[in-house]
């Protein structure tokens, strides 16, 4: 007697697969998007880089903060207003920096990120160095023996700031 070979998947190993599949789409497509947040939020983080920068250098040589960014006298004297692919201004009061995030045209920020602000403030040590306070983390509690300058804030949700932010 012969024997008819089987050729191909019976439907319930595709069926199988099918659900296989699914489940793993399930649990990347939500990691995926939070990563891409989190991309556009660094793009944040490193346009007030330079804004670190020369607000050091003003504070260093003038012993006090600047008022904005932009224009002359107790300012930076940037020529224009620094945005990005995802951020829409980037303003500076004190020895704070804010980093606002758009999802309206031609910004194109994450609706989630859509108005939400990115805080990073300076801070002081005892010994008189200054360093960066960003996010949640340093921002409302400095760490011991630091005391934080700026009063930027901060209302992006925490999942999405960098890992030293929250």
């Amino acid at each position: 007697m012969r024997r008819a070979l089987q050729k191909g998947f019976t439907l319930i190993e595709l069926m199988i697969v099918v659900a296989i599949v699914g489940i793993l789409a399930a649990i990347a497509i939500p990691q995926y998007q939070d990563y891409t947040v989190r991309s556009q939020v660094t793009e944040g983080l490193s346009l007030a880089s330079g804004l670190e920068t020369a607000m050091l250098d003003y504070y260093n040589s003038n012993g006090s903060w600047p008022t904005a960014a932009t224009g002359g006298g107790t300012n930076l004297n940037y020529a224009g207003a620094i945005t990005g692919q995802y951020v829409s201004a980037i303003t500076t009061t004190g020895g704070g920096i804010t980093v606002t995030f758009s999802s309206t045209a031609p910004y194109k920020a994450n609706t989630n990120l859509n108005t939400k602000t990115l805080g990073i403030n300076a801070g002081t040590t005892a010994a008189g160095d200054v360093v960066w306070l960003c996010g949640t983390a340093n921002t409302t509690t400095p760490p011991t023996g630091t005391t934080a300058v700026g009063a930027a804030v901060t209302n992006v949700a925490t999942k999405y700031l960098p890992k030293n932010c929250q």
